[in-house]
């Protein structure tokens, strides 16, 4: 074998490690992060429990802006703003969906906690928001009729 050919292959060689570990690394940081037993809960108490949440503070300056009712279950835009300064979480929850755990954000470096989704509601339901500061959590929620089933 030539020493271009040697060259070649252990460029080729580094070139896929380095691509590895630009492309595993970020996948592995999202695995660990996610919390998996808390997104297959099905009680509300079980998903608190499973992300360490012991005492809520309800609070007003988290904004659940919601439909009161919901033509069909299966598409509920919701848009939620958390006001308390230092968010690091928010976590969405639908008390009467098979699996209340809907969504779960990480805020960081500041940025603005402001989030515009949608979801899907089994039935009528109350949507919980819990925001995580620190160690302190805070919640609030809305109730959302809904009209048509989207979970089933």
């Amino acid at each position: 074998m030539s020493e271009n050919s040697m060259q070649r292959r252990n460029f080729l060689q580094l070139l896929a490690g380095v691509f590895a570990l630009v492309l595993i690394k970020p996948i592995n940081a999202v695995a660990a992060i996610w919390n998996k037993t808390a997104f297959e809960a099905i009680k509300l108490d079980e998903v608190s429990n499973y992300l360490n949440v012991e005492v809520e503070i309800v609070s007003q300056d988290i904004i659940i802006l919601a439909p009161e009712q919901a033509e069909n279950g299966a598409i509920v835009q919701i848009e939620v703003t958390s006001n308390i300064a230092n968010t690091e979480t928010m976590a969405i929850l639908v008390e009467n969906n098979p699996t209340p755990l809907i969504a779960h954000f990480t805020f960081s470096n500041g940025a603005q906690s402001y989030i515009v989704t949608r979801i899907k509601m089994a039935e009528t339901s109350d949507i919980k928001v819990l925001v995580k500061v620190g160690d302190q959590y805070f919640s609030n929620t809305k109730n959302v009729i809904v009209l048509e089933n989207g979970c089933g």
